[in-house]
């Protein structure tokens, strides 16, 4: 039963929510989301019985990503971590590290994915969407476009990225899903992380023997050989940008397909609108906010946000999908509308926590879904979409498998 303001007003007196909260439609967020953003912040529980302040109305996001005043050091006590494991003793990542020290760090990787960068790589990212399409091509005629292409691509471009050999790929995306995964206890998630870092160790030892031209081998020559890293640093920086990068990626592929091979009408305006790819993209990224509510922060001061007053060591988690679906900002948000300008979505983050390397997965989707349905134009689905597997909960929303015909 979908909440109510009346019911919130009362629970609000009675008891705390939950969260996270279930969705009760796989194609929309929460439904509580809404009636929550008519008011100020309010407290929810966590898995681990923690109480924060749940953040979803679009400007209160868009301050509570960007306002120094809220601490991402997850060390600290009474973080809002969603995943209860230790760190690992090779250090944090420095999406974990507040100011300055996270922007020194930021700064190291940004090269590699400016505008100019990222086109450079368009070659490397159109051959290998043609690899795996011809292997769709050969195989039978319904797979798993899940195993089949989404998750294979973005692992394949971050090796281009990062100098991964092809050889370890399926390893590395084992151990990716499992640092993420919500159904493995707290304990195999560590063992992952510490597996996750001791391959990334042996691949930086092998890049300072033999460094190449990819990303890794640049910090390595410009950063760690100069002391501005420590091999932990590295470690805990690769890792990062592996994990990140891979998933999130993975996911909207994924589910910006099943958007597509739904709803056939979208589908035909980009068929007869190829320019409508980068709106389309954005209305995509915007309408599913693979990231699912995995942002937490912690107040380092009192902090007023729309009425709420956030007490310093209050703990915070920021809503993204809330913010991608506030009505106020994204006018019918339930609605996909390759039209509107969805350019102001916070699927990325926001301000100086931006993820830098959106650009790349952005000129992923936007060659990925037209090269597939060129290549395959009576491309369906080839199950009911009421019966796909959707994750939850997970750090990042997406469909286990996505069975396709051809």
């Amino acid at each position: 039963m979908e909440a109510t303001e009346e019911s919130l007003e009362r629970a609000d007196m009675e008891t705390i929510l939950q969260f996270p909260m279930r969705r009760t439609c796989p194609w929309l967020p929460p439904p509580e989301y809404a009636e929550l953003r008519k008011g100020p912040p309010r407290k929810v529980r966590l898995p681990n019985g923690l109480e924060a302040w749940i953040v979803t109305r679009y400007e209160d996001v868009q301050l509570a990503l960007s306002d120094p005043r809220f601490s991402v050091d997850h060390t600290q006590p009474g973080f809002p971590l969603r995943i209860q494991v230790p760190p690992t003793p090779r250090g944090q990542s420095f999406f974990r590290m507040d100011e300055p020290e996270h922007g020194r760090l930021r700064r190291m990787i940004m090269p590699q994915f400016t505008a100019r960068s990222t086109r450079e790589l368009r070659p490397v990212v159109e051959g290998l969407i043609g690899e795996l399409l011809d292997e769709m091509a050969a195989g039978p005629p319904v797979i798993d476009l899940v195993q089949a292409f989404t998750q294979p691509l973005p692992t394949l471009v971050l090796a281009a990225v990062f100098g991964v050999p092809k050889a370890d790929q399926r390893m590395f995306a084992r151990m990716t899903r499992a640092i993420l995964a919500q159904d493995l206890t707290p304990e195999e998630v560590y063992a992952a992380a510490l597996e996750m870092g001791d391959y990334l160790k042996q691949l930086i030892a092998a890049k300072e023997r033999d460094p190449g031209g990819d990303l890794l081998s640049r910090l390595v020559t410009d950063h760690l050989a100069k002391g501005e890293l420590t091999h932990d640093d590295l470690v805990a920086m690769a890792r990062l940008i592996l994990v990140a990068g891979y998933e999130t990626s993975a996911k909207q592929l994924a589910l910006s397909f099943l958007a597509l091979l739904r709803s056939p009408g979208h589908l035909a305006q980009l068929r007869d609108d190829p320019a409508l790819i980068k709106p389309a993209v954005q209305e995509l990224l915007r309408y599913w906010a693979v990231s699912e509510d995995n942002m937490g922060k912690l107040a380092l001061e009192d902090i007023e946000i729309s009425g709420a007053h956030i007490a310093k060591g209050d703990a915070v988690v920021i809503a993204i999908p809330a913010a991608n679906h506030d009505e106020r900002h994204f006018p019918d948000p339930g609605r996909l509308d390759f039209h509107r300008d969805a350019g102001g979505h916070m699927t990325f983050g926001w301000g100086p926590r931006y993820c830098p390397g959106a650009p790349l997965a952005v000129m992923e989707l936007e060659l990925a879904l037209p090269a597939m349905f060129e290549r395959f134009p009576g491309l369906r689905l080839a199950a009911d979409p009421e019966e796909l597997h959707f994750l939850f909960p997970n750090l990042v929303y997406g469909v286990t498998a996505l069975p396709v015909a051809r």
